[in-house]
């Protein structure tokens, strides 16, 4: 399984990373696809989702 990182965390390299969950189990059906990915450089800080301001989950998106 791929490593996940949650809202707060460092990213540990430059790349791009996918919405895997929100942290709280929240409703993910009206998030949209353009916020379920984001570019983050090493050290950069992974964001909460953008909509809903919650806590998000990311994994290293294989593309």
């Amino acid at each position: 399984m791929a490593e996940r990182y949650k809202t707060g965390e460092k990213a540990p390299k430059n790349g791009t990373y996918t919405f895997d969950g929100l942290v709280d189990g929240g409703n993910e059906s009206d998030i949209s696809e353009d916020e379920k990915q984001v570019k983050l450089e090493s050290g950069e800080t992974f964001p909460p989702l953008r909509s809903k301001k919650e806590a998000a989950y990311w994994k290293a998106s294989s593309n």
